[in-house]
């Protein structure tokens, strides 16, 4: 397979600069169809982005026979959806995270993917970012000797707070997204940290909605240990004031200390017997294109992705386990 050629569902705002171009500019690669419901729309985008074809139909691209893998990029209630259809049709797939709504639908994703012998990945781009890499370098050099504890702070001034129902981000209504912001950006974190330290084996969480803005969860505290033994404790809270935002991994070792932020593009900066030290790192214009070309590769017989299917379900198996007990309650 000379090229591959991929195809979109779903071109909203995250495929305009993150992640489409990735799929025209990587190498062996091209973009040959996308798909939105929205004629116009869909139209303007493959305008702009040189794309020759585009369907407002998902199973017209789903059975191109011109597209040989699809990026899904809708939001997660039509994952686990789309996935299998396309799945089904032979064809492989990489889906936008959160991979589902929640961690049945991934593990129903998952059998498919077995049963048909379909790969599936998962946009956890971060495992392909040089700061993230250094970070995980840094640990395995042993910088800070053995990893003791991770901690992760995210807090978010709210976004919600003058609009209507009607005019809220999807992010925040459950049964599209599956929790709220929680769901949407504590997934790249529990992502990475899997990356670099294993599964989680035990968690444990309290989430509660403080603000009342929407019925999804907006404040959450949790504890968990990972497979290598470190111990992580994590506190998100997306209803706070502006001056007290906060993007924060820091793992502490018995020699000394990393820290970085998750969202915010910065420094990775280390504390240890040698003092203090600081990296600093460009991301790639298209900031998923590392990922992407690993995908690429692996589809022509290369290495294979460090993103799968496989490890993005366990993150999605932390996320329902932290805020169980709050949609239990409801």
């Amino acid at each position: 397979m000379k090229n591959i050629r991929w195809g979109i569902i779903g071109v909203g705002d995250v495929t305009e600069m993150k992640s489409g171009p990735a799929f025209y500019k990587s190498e062996h690669s091209e973009l040959v169809a996308v798909m939105r419901r929205n004629p116009e729309r869909v139209k303007d985008y493959a305008k702009r982005h040189n794309v020759p074809k585009w369907y407002t139909d998902a199973f017209e691209l789903i059975n191109d026979k011109n597209v040989d893998a699809v990026y899904i990029a809708t939001p997660p209630d039509t994952h686990a959806n789309y996935a299998i259809e396309l799945m089904k049709a032979g064809k492989p797939v990489y889906v936008e995270k959160p991979m589902a709504r929640n961690f049945s639908e991934c593990e129903e994703m998952l059998q498919v993917s077995e049963k048909t012998g379909m790969p599936i990945w998962v946009a956890y781009y971060r495992r392909a970012l040089p700061a993230f890499l250094k970070t995980k370098n840094l640990i395995e050099t042993g910088a800070i000797g053995k990893p003791l504890i991770v901690s992760v702070q995210l807090y978010k001034q709210a976004t919600e707070r003058k609009k209507t129902k009607k005019e809220m981000n999807w992010r925040v209504f459950p049964e599209i997204s599956g929790g709220g912001h929680f769901f949407d950006l504590a997934s790249h974190q529990f992502d990475y940290l899997d990356f670099i330290f294993g599964e989680v084996r035990d968690v444990k969480g309290i989430a509660e909605n403080r603000a009342g803005l929407y019925q999804a969860e907006d404040t959450v505290s949790a504890s968990w240990k990972h497979k290598s033994g470190v111990i992580g404790n994590g506190s998100w809270c997306f209803v706070v004031d502006k001056n007290a935002e906060k993007d924060e991994i820091k793992i502490i070792g018995e020699k000394g200390e990393i820290s970085l932020p998750c969202f915010n593009h910065g420094n990775v900066n280390l504390i240890s017997e040698e003092g203090k030290q600081e990296f600093s790192f460009t991301n790639p214009q298209h900031i998923s294109q590392n990922l992407v070309q690993q995908i690429i590769n692996e589809l022509r017989g290369g290495k294979k992705c460090i993103s799968s299917g496989k490890s993005a379900a366990r993150t999605s198996w932390v996320l329902d386990e932290i805020v169980k007990n709050y949609y239990v309650s409801k």
